[in-house]
């Protein structure tokens, strides 16, 4: 599960990109204007941003040469019907990782985002990890010491997001911000909520495997 920006400015295939994207369990937040993504930027965590060229108000390839003189580091894809070579080596010079052509194929932007989102450690592999607990990113499947656990779509992505990060602390801001999307009406006592329920599904309500310290928020605990 990644948060993305996706900033495109045709409503249709926002939308279908969105119910893509969406599909491989990422979380996707939609700008369609230049300007209102550079505010998103600002504003929240993403772990990948799908951009596209022609905006009505500020091209894609200046909100990315912005967001990267800002210092931002999040892999950018740059979606385009502008193909020349000059095109590709403009987006690339202004900060892409990576460019696709319109029209194209679903699995391929679905490659292209899985390549962009192995980059960082946090994302080397489909199954995680800690303890006696495994998370299937694939097939959603989540066992502990062997036994499946049925969780929400809410609680597997909380769960994910701690054993990608083991002996991290998140505080509830933090959560809240990655797990939920940027306009929900969701809050931090939400997050507290499901937090609760994904301990009492794990069996550790005891705190064993997640532990809470006030002023640091939630962490799973890998003593490998």
């Amino acid at each position: 599960m990644a948060k993305i920006l996706l900033v495109e400015d045709d409503d249709s295939l926002a939308y279908l990109l969105k119910m893509q994207l969406e599909q491989t369990r990422h979380l996707v937040d939609v700008a369609r204007k230049g300007l209102d993504a550079l505010v998103q930027l600002r504003c929240n965590s993403y772990d990948l941003i799908i951009l596209d060229w022609m905006l009505p108000d500020l091209a894609g390839v200046e909100v990315c040469r912005q967001y990267r003189s800002s210092n931002g580091k999040v892999p950018v894809l740059m979606l385009t019907a502008k193909g020349t070579v000059e095109d590709k080596a403009a987006g690339l010079n202004a900060g892409a990782d990576d460019y696709l052509v319109k029209p194209f194929h679903p699995t391929e932007l679905d490659a292209r985002v899985n390549a962009l989102l192995r980059r960082p450690p946090s994302y080397m592999g489909k199954r995680l990890s800690v303890a006696d607990i495994e998370l299937d990113t694939a097939s959603g499947v989540v066992t502990r010491n062997g036994l499946e656990i049925e969780l929400t779509a809410k609680e597997f992505s909380l769960l994910e997001l701690l054993m990608r990060y083991p002996n991290q602390s998140f505080s509830l801001e933090a959560i809240l911000d990655r797990v939920w999307d940027s306009d929900s009406s969701a809050s931090i006592d939400t997050v507290r909520t499901h937090m609760k329920t994904l301990r009492k599904k794990l069996g550790d309500e005891g705190e064993s495997i997640i532990k809470t310290k006030r002023g640091q928020g939630y962490r799973i605990v890998d003593h490998n």
